[in-house]
Formats: C-alpha cells, sequence, structure tokens
C-alpha cells in the first residue's frame, strides 16, 4: 500500500459543486463524509476511446516490446533525474497503470497518482490497483494546484491532445521547481497512416518540434532522443505502404491495425533490438526512431 506520508496533506482539488476537498485515506477520497474512489472533473471531446484501450489490451496487454520499452525508459529517466527522495509522481494517461507498477517496483517509496481522460479504463485500474488515488480529468484543464507534484510521466498522450502546448503547460504548472517530465510521442509526421488513423492521433511530431515546445514553455530539457532507432528502416517501409491503404472501409483498417499489433507484439527481433538499443542509449541519444522522448526538468526559482 502507498505510504501515508506524502499524500496524506496533498492538496487534492475540489471537485464541481462541492466546497469541502477531498482527503486521501489509503483506499479512497474521504469527500462531505462520503468515500469516492475516483475524483471525477471536466469532461469533452476526446481523442481516445474506451474501444481503443480494449483493443491494445486484446492485442497487446503489457508485453509489447515496444511499450515495455517505453516503460523501462520512463522508468530509468525518473531513476536517474528525480532525486526527491520520497516523491509524488503524477502518471498522466494511465489506461492499464503499467508504468506505474513498474515506477512502484522501481522506487518503492515514491507516491504515486494515476490520471486519465476517459473514466471506463480508470474504473478497471481501480480494481487492479485499490491502494492508488485516480483521478479523471482534460488535461488542457488539469486541476491540480501550482508546484504540487515532483514528476510527470506521459507516456503517448500529447499526440491525442488537440491543444497540445496547453497541455504541456499545465505539466509544467503543477510540477514543482526541479521537478521532471518523461513526455513520448509518435515520430515523423510524414509517416502519418491508418495505424495513426485508427487510433486517433492528431499528430505525429519532429523531435526538434517538441523540444521547441518544451523549451517554449520553461523546461530545462535533459534528455532529446528516439525510441525505435534500430527498426526504424523496416518501421518506414510499414508505415509507407500503410499510408496507401487510407481509403479503406474503418472496418477494414481497424483489422489490419489489429493484425499489426498483434505480429509487432510477438517478434522477438524487435524485442532484442529494442534490448540493444536501450543499452547504448545510456550514452547516446538517436537521431531517429518510432516515437520521440524528451525529458524535462522544471527550473528552479
Amino acid at each position: 500500500m502507498i505510504a501515508a506520508s506524502g499524500l496524506d496533506d496533498f492538496p487534492w482539488p475540489k471537485t464541481l459543486g462541492v466546497y469541502e476537498r477531498p482527503v486521501w485515506r489509503g483506499d479512497a477520497f474521504v469527500l462531505g463524509g462520503k468515500k469516492r474512489r475516483i475524483l471525477e472533473f471536466s469532461q469533452a471531446t476526446s481523442h481516445w476511446t474506451p474501444e481503443l484501450t480494449a483493443l491494445h489490451e486484446q492485442e497487446a496487454g503489457a508485453n509489447h516490446p515496444i511499450d515495455r520499452a517505453s516503460r523501462a525508459l520512463a522508468v530509468a529517466s525518473l531513476k536517474c533525474f528525480c532525486r526527491v527522495q520520497a516523491p509524488i509522481i503524477l502518471d498522466v494517461g494511465s489506461s492499464s497503470g503499467y508504468v506505474l507498477r513498474e515506477i512502484r517496483n522501481a522506487i518503492p517509496g515514491a507516491a504515486l497518482i494515476a490520471s486519465d481522460y476517459l473514466l471506463p479504463p480508470l474504473l478497471a485500474l481501480a480494481m487492479k490497483m485499490p491502494d492508488l488515488p485516480i483521478l479523471q480529468f482534460d488535461l488542457r484543464r488539469c486541476p491540480l494546484p501550482d508546484n504540487c507534484v515532483d514528476a510527470v510521466t506521459a507516456l503517448n498522450v500529447l499526440e491525442h491532445v488537440d491543444r497540445d502546448e496547453e497541455a504541456l503547460a499545465e505539466i509544467y504548472r503543477i510540477l514543482r521547481p526541479g521537478g521532471v517530465t518523461h513526455i513520448e510521442v509518435p515520430a515523423g509526421p510524414h509517416l502519418f497512416d491508418i495505424y495513426d488513423e485508427q487510433l486517433l492521433h492528431q499528430r505525429r511530431y519532429r523531435l526538434h518540434d517538441l523540444s521547441a515546445i518544451a523549451k517554449r514553455i520553461g523546461f530545462e530539457l535533459l534528455i532529446q532522443t528516439h525510441l525505435g532507432f534500430m527498426v526504424y528502416p523496416a518501421f518506414w517501409l510499414t508505415k509507407k505502404r500503410h499510408r496507401r491503404l487510407l481509403s479503406l472501409s474503418n472496418a477494414d483498417k481497424r483489422e489490419i491495425v489489429a493484425a499489426q499489433i498483434r505480429r509487432s507484439e510477438r517478434s522477438k527481433l524487435l524485442g532484442y533490438c529494442l534490448a540493444i538499443e536501450q543499452l547504448f542509449g545510456r550514452i547516446v541519444s538517436y537521431p531517429w526512431g518510432i516515437r520521440c522522448v524528451v525529458v524535462g526538468r522544471k527550473k528552479r526559482n
């Protein structure tokens, strides 16, 4: 169970129509004398759906090599740059909670907070991790107060947000001075294909564009690299082929995407390449790849 210290006096935001501030009791929030498992906030049009969560769960689960490498990078960033003894870490876009489990194992003293835009995946997460405080909110209008967390992870979130700079600015706002964020997004605007369309991506990114946004907001950049450098040629060929399929029906495109996830999830070669890449990634930054990775620090006062 998450230790009370760190979250017992955390400034949880008030929910709409309730004037009392919530209190976390280890397994639920207490608000107005009643228990609430999840604090719910604003709703608006989303570029993700519960069906897409179910698709990814069904076809890949926790074991897709790219997702495993993605989570490992996030954990490594936190261990390297979040030097607070008992940090408060917010995961944005928690969905199934896989990265939270790995952070908990790697940094057992951390107090973790899960969040997502959609409620259904969070209800399932609440059952799987009953001692985890969970927030539902729109990152563009994050209800958390200024300077309240030590680290934020956001893996494959910003590409679903129409006003991504606003969302990243909110991450900066809620970080304490010296706090860090680990951001990952799909790379290569020229590779937008049926996979991106079906997963409701607003865009794919150039690394220098994402870095420029982060700098403009105020982040000191600690890492700028790519994930999937070694497998990029095969990835590029697949994406170019899939771009020619954009005129197919949604049902056909959904089946192609599902099949692609299944094939890559079972690829031992992909797993080996990513493992080698991670080993050398400790000393080099990769100039291209499948996903862009930026780690930023909020400037100290």
